[in-house]
């Protein structure tokens, strides 16, 4: 009984797909064996051991006076500090991007240099991490809450331009062709036809950005970007363990809390 070169392909498979297969296969172990090999050996010394347990003995038993103290800082002011900082920042974010994801969007703007230099500028943002804009701004305006609040502000509008351009982008024009025809200009147009389609999910995208920089405004304390990482910082260096304990105790109940009621909202915008 003969076989076709069809059927044979179909039930050994091409010879050049497996090589193919094979090749990429060869080329990702190698990589990984390259990047292992430099590797330390990993070695746990008695000092290291001494430290671990502290820091656990700190953390399982943490400094509850802390909380709330009434002649000095806190945990409760530490973290309203930084709910602050993420609050400020996020507002900021979502009013200057604004301007820039309605300018990056090719079917509200048909000039393609404006366009184009508008994502430029979008992306250009989002090259630079919080911590870097934030050490930036320490050395503008000086430590403390506001260089957070504009590093997250200044560092939001990247992704959220970029995001919320590429929703508009995908807006149905179709009311837009019916407003013109009636006599509507530019502004009533987006006002009435392309607000309203973008408008819970420029809402959803706020709220998760809110949560992203609640999370980034804790460690923006660490350089001197005020909220809850100065003191978390200080109990680090002075190795208060127990006080590193109740911080980060209190960092996860603010979070989750963020997180379950931001998630409910959400769940009823979209």
């Amino acid at each position: 009984m003969t076989h076709t070169k069809e059927e044979l392909l179909k039930a050994y498979g091409n010879p050049r797909h497996k090589a193919k297969y094979i090749a990429i296969a060869i080329a990702v172990i190698a990589i990984l064996i390259w990047a292992f090999a430099g590797m330390p050996a990993l070695e746990v010394k008695q000092k290291s051991q001494q430290i671990l347990g502290s820091i656990l003995h700190g953390l399982t038993h943490p400094d509850w006076g802390f909380v709330y103290q009434a002649g000095g800082e806190d945990l409760l002011r530490g973290l309203l500090e930084t709910f602050a900082i993420a609050v400020v920042g996020t507002i900021l974010a979502a009013i200057i991007c604004i301007p820039l994801a309605f300018l990056g969007a090719k079917n509200i703007v048909r000039f393609r240099p404006v366009t184009g230099l508008s994502k430029f500028i979008l992306s250009v943002i989002r090259v630079f991490p919080e911590i870097v804009m934030a050490l930036i701004f320490i050395k503008a305006v000086g430590p403390g809450s506001f260089s957070g609040v504009l590093a997250l502000g200044i560092h939001s509008v990247g992704m959220l331009g970029k995001l919320f351009a590429e929703d508009i982008e995908n807006v149905d024009l179709s009311a837009t062709e019916s407003l013109k025809a009636s006599g509507a200009n530019k502004m009533k147009t987006l006002t009435f036809a392309v607000i309203p389609q973008i408008l819970p999910t420029f809402l959803s995208l706020i709220l998760y950005r809110f949560e992203l920089n609640l999370r980034s405004a804790s460690i923006l304390g660490l350089i001197g970007a005020g909220g809850i990482g100065t003191p978390l910082i200080f109990a680090l260096q002075t190795r208060s363990w127990d006080r590193v304990g109740i911080i980060l105790i209190g960092l996860v109940v603010m979070v989750a809390i963020v997180d379950y009621i931001s998630g409910k909202v959400r769940e009823k915008i979209v």
